[in-house]
């Protein structure tokens, strides 16, 4: 699921996992809290998961939060766009974090549910570190799209089909 912030992302990817996996999902976390603002969302979308869904919190190490995963499980990682930021901070780059995690999600059988934020389409960002969280994410994005099976962009909480059968 790609989209804007409050597109309606999140809300759709929960509904997926859930058609997908049922009770079987195991959701990836990757926000890290930090403000009042940050953790009450964390908390809105914590209270939005069915309780017997696993989750697995994550900072830049998402291959290894994907590889101790159920096996049987569907995957739903929210978000990209959050995970990117923690290891751009910390690394620069996400290039070979993201290799090793797109290496370990095509090791599973069940699907997995990606969401991240488009912010390619927005103006250019006048900062040197946000520019290169621009760049990264949209190399990632690119990436990830690639990997998929069904790419969807979600505007105005309407999911519009980019990739894959109807």
């Amino acid at each position: 699921m790609l989209g804007g912030t409050r597109s309606g992302k999140s809300r759709y990817a929960l509904e997926r996992a859930l058609s997908l996996g049922g009770d079987a999902v195991t959701f990836v976390a990757t926000a890290r809290g930090g403000d009042a603002e940050l953790e009450a969302r964390i908390a809105a979308h914590r209270a939005q998961r069915p309780p017997v869904w696993t989750t697995r919190e994550t900072g830049a190490d998402l291959a290894a939060a994907v590889a101790a995963a159920d096996p049987s499980h569907v995957l739903l990682v929210d978000s990209l766009t959050l995970w990117a930021s923690t290891v751009i901070e910390a690394e620069g780059t996400l290039r070979a974090r993201w290799l090793a995690a797109a290496d370990a999600m095509a090791r599973r059988g069940p699907p997995v549910v990606l969401v991240s934020d488009e912010v390619g389409m927005g103006v250019i960002p006048m900062g040197e570190l946000t520019r290169r969280f621009v760049d990264e994410l949209g190399w990632l994005e690119q990436q990830a799209a690639a990997a998929c099976e069904e790419v969807r962009l979600m505007v105005a909480g309407i999911p519009l089909l980019l990739k894959g059968a109807p």
